[in-house]
């Protein structure tokens, strides 16, 4: 997915943005890391090993600090589940759609001023815990 979708149509918008991943166990696979390393050297973020090329490692139990965590997964839930409930897969689809479509310009700067203020808690918090944001 990684190779044959996401990066290509990233590359062919730009050649300048950082990937972001979680710690998820599927992601962490050396297999994964390596195409990182290889593709997007000091360009992604995500858990990382000791010969790994991220930017950044990601803080680990910080579900908080993702944008799609603290923000998309619920806004896209809650466009998506209203009565009346999608009957088919091809129904749910047209949901998920257009709640992605829904996203404006305004509200994805809101999230990512949400996201940079997140940062900045955890950065004054010295990586530690944070509650309640």
């Amino acid at each position: 997915m990684l190779q044959t979708r996401l990066f290509l149509q990233l590359q062919a918008d730009s050649d300048d943005f950082v990937f972001q991943q979680d710690g998820a166990p599927p992601h962490w696979k050396l297999e994964v890391r390596r195409y990182l390393n290889g593709e997007l050297p000091q360009r992604w973020i995500g858990r990382k090993g000791n010969d790994d090329l991220a930017i950044h490692p990601w803080p680990p139990r910080s579900p908080d600090l993702t944008v799609c965590d603290f923000f998309l997964w619920g806004y896209i839930k809650d466009k998506v589940y209203v009565p009346p409930l999608p009957t088919n897969l091809e129904k749910l689809k047209i949901r998920i759609k257009d709640a992605v479509n829904a996203l404006t310009p305004d509200l994805i700067s809101n999230v990512w001023k949400e996201f940079d203020y997140r940062i900045d808690v955890c950065r004054v918090a010295g990586g530690g815990h944070i509650e309640h944001l």
